[in-house]
């Protein structure tokens, strides 16, 4: 069997896509603009249609378009002409990919959108091809060669229009203002989702399973609510609830060291006092950044009147998926 480099073939591949991308850079223009102004005023859907592996990426670029804000949905072109043409209205707009710009299917059903009056924006290899033409916009995807030593198989070509449909969607997120919480509403079963719509109040321990005691209680009683309640701290509190303090497993290290009587130590002269606190409302995502940046496993939560709330540790965050 022939020995081949295959480090040297990867790296030409890469090498000659990323110049097919960057070759992109230069021909943006007002074209692309254009573009981004039809899709971004559009009533109805983005239908991205396209062929072989430019269908492929057809389908990628409307899931990407979708989950960034701007709905769209992948309509397969030869599928168009038996019957999917209903899937399309005027108030859409068509997104139609071709490196050749003669793709026989799509031409065929050129005649349905123009009838439906819908704006057409085609990404093309040839900005003289029939499909060029009939455009509204057309965007320039052409590229010098594909990666393919055959210079057939659809390579730098479907990178290309793939890092063109990249840059048509964030530049809609950016002019849309479109949020990582609105990303996380469209990926609700991700780890994003979790962390960006989560809250504390949706995994913290509440009324009797919050580990406390009051603030004239001895170390050996905050000791047995630590272990009942088997969050690792107990919080402090006074007569009405109000937060005064946080004993955790470290603040128990530090007092058998100083070789205290448990019996007799007011938990006051061990609890760690102005401890950290959150409300409610903010998102797990926060309360895990807030025990990092502080080096805590556990955070106390207060209401508006700084009264104990709840309570929640790092293995609350761990089962809710948001570390």
């Amino acid at each position: 069997m022939t020995k081949h480099d295959f480090i040297s073939l990867g790296r030409a591949v890469l090498e000659t896509e990323a110049q097919s991308i960057h070759d992109l850079i230069k021909r943006l223009d007002q074209a692309f603009h254009q573009a981004c102004e039809l899709m971004l005023v559009c009533e109805g859907r983005i239908v991205v249609i396209g062929m072989g592996k430019s269908g492929h990426i057809g389908g990628k670029i409307a899931a990407t378009l979708a989950s960034t804000g701007s709905p769209a949905f992948f309509v397969h072109p030869g599928e168009a002409s038996h019957g999917d043409m209903g899937m399309i209205t005027s108030k859409d707009v068509v997104l139609a990919l071709s490196n050749s710009g003669e793709t026989a299917e799509i031409l065929t059903i050129l005649p349905l959108i123009k009838r439906l009056n819908t704006p057409l924006i085609s990404l093309t290899g040839n900005p003289k091809s029939e499909l060029s033409r009939a455009a509204d916009v057309n965007l320039d995807v052409s590229v010098s060669n594909e990666a393919c030593p055959l210079d057939l198989a659809p390579t730098s070509s479907t990178t290309a229009t793939l890092a063109m449909g990249d840059a048509l969607a964030i530049a809609l997120l950016e002019a849309r203002g479109f949020t990582a919480e609105d990303f996380a509403r469209s990926h609700p079963g991700g780890s994003l989702g979790r962390k960006l719509l989560l809250h504390v109040e949706q995994i913290m321990h509440t009324d009797d399973s919050i580990p406390s005691v009051l603030d004239n209680a001895v170390l050996g009683e905050a000791l047995l609510e630590m272990t009942r309640k088997s969050m690792g701290m107990t919080a402090i509190v006074d007569e009405h609830s109000g937060i005064v303090g946080i004993f955790t497993d470290g603040d128990l290290r530090r007092t058998l060291d100083l070789g205290l009587d448990i019996h007799n130590t007011p938990i006051r002269d061990v609890m760690t006092a102005n401890s950290k606190v959150v409300r409610k409302e903010i998102l797990a995502a926060e309360a895990l950044q807030i025990m990092d940046s502080h080096k805590i496993n556990a955070l106390l939560v207060e209401d508006e009147n700084h009264r104990l709330i709840g309570a929640l540790n790092m293995h609350d965050l761990l089962r809710a998926g948001v570390v």
